[in-house]
């Protein structure tokens, strides 16, 4: 027997699909069947009914759970018998499902539906159990379905009418009470702003996922603050009425206004107005007339008419709200917030704590007359001619036709390659009976708010927006039940920002359905970094997460055909990441995204899909990596390069300490041990004057050898306490480029830092749990005073009381060598091999092995490979273990033990190979 749960590594959807791939028949026994899960089972179903797999499937009526539409849906597969228990007398909890093999049964029995939910995210119990056909255990199983079954009655047409017809007239409540109070993220960023307040700061910004509930944020955090007066900004009309009501949802008593072109409520406590509007009637209020100011899509900040009145108004707090604090002039939108991070809610942050939809993505094989092969595919015009074919168009409302959507009305937005291929889809599809319209930039926005109306309307007959770029940012549609990616992924981001649009919560949407048709062009790996974000630790992460049918990411579906899929795994493997060219082409692709240079703050927010530490490891520094890329002249100067590759060196930081100090510095001649300690307080809940003093010693070079002297720009001096620009920076910061790339450095890693690390006291090593560290670091974060290349060596660090063990499991050689010492023999437990001069009964040896009587603290470093794409990785912190036993000496072979053990993934991630299958492209 084997116990079913759902967890990152599997789920029960992964067995349930297992089995009716292998299995020669199959019943289901279920109470309820909602049509999220069939969704879910329609590809597998159909593989079943080409091959005549005969099937039968048992539901009910109990308490009208069971859906119509799932019944319809699964009516439409010849191969399966479909009958309902209505006895209205007895309630009916069976979840059976049973699979019939040539000599045996094999069953899932437990506590899972067939919902999306109870197949992939709910706490589900199921027992796998594996029966002969004679065992008494399955006749008794096969005998209680026969009875239920022979009860029941079939779902025929006249029964689905009756049905739909009692489910519509049920009496649905006119009132429910839900007293609405914040979730998971908003709390936390709650937390974050009430630290800042503490701290004297009076402003912040708040990033978060569309849909994920910004503007309930900003209601929770005035309430919270008690504001007397408060202004509510933004740019569109269309949003204030939504905005109104979020907030008087949350304080119903307070009297609230609208400040637009048709209304002006001046007199109301909390305002809500347009920036147009505001902007140019600013002599009808006080500067000091609000004590709280949100600002709503905050990057718009840096405009002119922001500008006016960010500048006019003086309130005790200011409060900024976006999904992408990114603009495409040079000024940074976190400057005008005081780089105060209260949030960074990202789409996987979202999914997991369900601010948002589930979505269900299937990765669909193109059509084969499609063959990007010998295309370029940044070439839209000409990806636009191919893919113009009246074939596709039938295949596309085949497979939208055969997945279906959730809801009472088909709501679809299509993403096209450009104007011409949008124009030609709404035609074609209107020429099917799909009514449908195009929707390009050079509409009118009151063009694009009626057709979104008429889209939302559930009696209005459009059903399909086909668009190019104009609903990537700022523009909610939260009945969006459909999206269709028409179009080659060139980039993750953008993937991710067409997804977005339709993920908002809608009350009559349970999921999103993402149908995405997938071509054989030579990227088609960049959905699996899209969906994945920052679950991937290195490309091994992708492999598993695709063996896996994606199951660490709990609240969505992810199907990929095998021949996407095999394709996919196959690029992943043969891509080296670190390639001068893959590299400068993803730069290519985010400048063209971004419509500028980018600077590297600019890669905070999208951090999950591109990391600008790679551009530095390839070329030294950012700026010398866009020289390269770009092939531009830049002042040959040898002491600027040497400055900023120093502070690009420490990238991405551990401890905030010297970066703030360095920010300090841009503008002042010198710091001393009190101005840190004062700067130092918005970042940290506690600071420590010895950590201080390191920091100033470490910028200083006081840890630094020869080689590591002569490769850098030393930016300051130290006399006493005090520490002071050195003369080579201060002519530096006196020529603005120069600065401003300093400025951009020092920012991009404090802003990192805050959203790795938070304001938390780690203690001394400053260590967290899961983080990335290389050797160097540790000498860092322990304080250490001597030379800090000397803190690195052969896998074995000790200072002090702490002992730092960096162990490569190397997985290629897991299985290969019987005599391997560095692996997991479960999630807490794993073996390893000490210094080859460690005995056990004596100095370091014999302290590790009685770790806990000596008191001494195993801190525990892993890396699954030492290099991948012939660059160095990172170790992944563990946490503390203590020795359990050990055996031989000179080495030691001992088993730890983990005081946490590792979550289901990590285990995996350490331990199991990845195999990849050649894929037969022709197919």
């Amino acid at each position: 027997m084997q116990l079913i749960v759902n967890d990152q590594n599997t789920n029960f959807y992964n067995h349930l699909i297992t089995l009716l791939k292998e299995c020669d028949s199959f019943i289901f026994n279920v109470a309820f069947v909602n049509y999220s899960g069939v969704q879910l089972l329609l590809d597998i179903f159909d593989e079943l009914d080409k091959k005549d797999i005969k099937g039968k499937i048992l539901t009910s009526t109990y308490l009208n759970f069971t859906e119509v539409k799932a019944l319809e849906k699964l009516k439409e597969f010849k191969n399966i018998e479909l009958k309902i228990f209505t006895d209205e007398k007895i309630g009916f909890h069976a979840k059976a499902y049973i699979f019939e093999f040539k000599e045996e049964y094999k069953i899932l029995l437990g506590s899972s539906n067939i919902t999306a939910s109870a197949f992939k995210s709910n706490i589900e119990w199921n027992i796998k159990s594996v029966s002969k056909k004679d065992e008494v255990f399955l006749t008794d199983i096969l005998g209680e379905f026969k009875k239920l079954w022979l009860k029941s009655i079939d779902v025929s047409e006249e029964f689905l009418k009756e049905y739909k017809s009692f489910k519509d007239s049920m009496i649905k409540p006119n009132f429910s009470y839900k007293k609405i109070e914040p979730n998971f993220m908003q709390k936390e960023a709650l937390d974050r702003l009430e630290f800042l307040r503490s701290k004297g700061e009076n402003k912040a910004l708040a990033i978060a996922a569309t849909g994920s509930g910004k503007t309930y944020l900003a209601g929770f955090e005035v309430k919270s603050f008690k504001a007397k007066r408060m202004l509510f900004i933004v740019h569109r009309e269309n949003i204030l009425l939504n905005a109104k009501k979020s907030f008087e949802n949350i304080m119903p008593n307070i009297k609230m206004g609208i400040f637009s072109g048709n209304k002006k409520e001046i007199d109301c406590t909390y305002l809500f107005s347009t920036i147009q509007s505001l902007s140019s009637n600013l002599e009808l209020f006080k500067k000091d007339e609000f004590d709280y100011i949100i600002i709503d899509e905050a990057h718009h900040i840096t405009s002119e008419s922001y500008k006016k009145v960010y500048e006019y108004f003086t309130p005790k707090f200011l409060l900024g709200l976006t999904a992408t604090p990114n603009r495409t002039d040079k000024e940074s939108v976190y400057g005008f917030f005081d780089e105060n991070i209260a949030c960074d809610i990202r789409l996987n942050d979202a999914l997991d704590e369900k601010l948002i939809v589930p979505f269900h993505y299937y990765g669909i094989n193109d059509i084969k007359d499609i063959d990007y092969s010998d295309m370029d595919i940044s070439k839209v015009d000409e990806i636009a001619k191919l893919l113009m074919v009246n074939k596709r168009v039938d295949f596309i409302i085949e497979q939208m036709n055969f997945y279906d959507f959730s809801g009472d009305k088909r709501r679809v937005l299509g993403f096209c390659s450009n104007k011409n291929h949008a124009l030609y889809m709404s035609e074609e599809f209107n020429k099917r009976g799909i009514n449908s319209i195009s929707l390009t930039s050079e509409d009118s926005v009151n063009k694009r708010e009626h057709i979104i109306k008429r889209l939302e309307d559930k009696d209005d007959e459009l059903q399909v927006i086909f668009s190019v770029d104009i609903f990537n940012e700022g523009v909610d549609i939260p009945a969006i039940n459909t999206v269709l990616m028409l179009r080659p992924t060139n980039s993750p981001i953008v993937f991710i920002q067409q997804l977005g649009r339709g993920l908002r919560h809608h009350k009559n949407k349970e999921f999103l359905t993402l149908l995405d048709f997938i071509g054989n062009h030579n990227k088609t790996y960049l959905i699996a970094l899209a969906l994945l974000g920052d679950k991937i630790i290195d490309k091994d992460s992708v492999k598993l997460s695709l063996l896996n049918n994606f199951a660490n990411i709990p609240n969505a579906f992810i199907s990929l055909d095998e021949i996407s899929r095999q394709r996919i795994l196959e690029q992943i493997d043969k891509q080296n990441f670190n390639s001068f060219k893959y590299l400068k082409d993803e730069y290519m692709e985010f400048k063209k995204i971004l419509g500028k240079t980018p600077k590297l703050v600019d890669f905070i927010s999208y951090s999950d899909f591109i990391n600008p530490l790679k551009f530095i490891n390839e070329s030294k520094s950012y700026i010398e990596f866009i020289i390269k890329a770009e092939k531009i002249e830049f002042d040959k100067n040898e002491e600027f390069f040497k400055g900023i590759r120093f502070i690009e060196y420490l990238l991405p930081i551990k401890r905030v300490y010297e970066f703030v100090v360095l920010k300090y510095l841009l503008e002042n001649s010198s710091c001393d041990i009190k101005q840190a300690s004062m700067l130092l307080q918005k970042y940290l809940e506690n600071v420590d004057i010895d950590t201080i003093k390191h920091c100033f010693r470490y910028l200083a070079f006081k840890f630094y050898d020869k080689a590591q002297i002569s490769r850098y720009l030393k930016l300051v001096e130290l006399k006493g306490d005090i520490l002071s620009r050195s003369e080579e920076f201060d002519i530096l910061l006196q020529d603005k480029k120069y600065k401003e790339i300093f400025e951009d450095s020092i920012n991009y890693g404090i802003l990192r830092y805050e959203e790795e690390f938070g304001i938390k006291d780690y203690g001394l090593p400053f260590l967290k749990l899961y983080e990335k560290y290389n050797m160097l670091n540790i000498a860092q974060l322990c304080n250490f005073e001597k030379i800090h290349s000397s803190f690195r060596g052969s896998g074995f660090l000790k200072y002090k009381d702490d002992f730092f063990l960096f162990i490569t499991i190397e997985k290629d050689n897991y299985f290969k060598a019987q005599n391997y010492n560095n692996a997991f023999l479960s999630r807490d437990t794993f073996t390893y091999s000490s210094k080859p001069s460690h005995s056990s009964d004596k100095g370091d040896g014999y302290r590790l092995v009685n770790n806990q009587k000596e008191g001494v603290k195993l801190h525990i470093f892993v890396r699954k490979f030492a290099q991948v794409d012939k660059k160095t990785q990172s170790f992944i912190y563990l946490g503390l273990a203590n020795t359990l036993k050990y055996e031989n000496e000179k080495p030691i072979d001992t088993i730890l033990k983990l005081q946490k053990p590792l979550s289901n993934t990590l285990y995996e991630e350490f331990t199991k190979i990845v195999e990849i299958k050649e894929i037969d492209n022709d197919k």
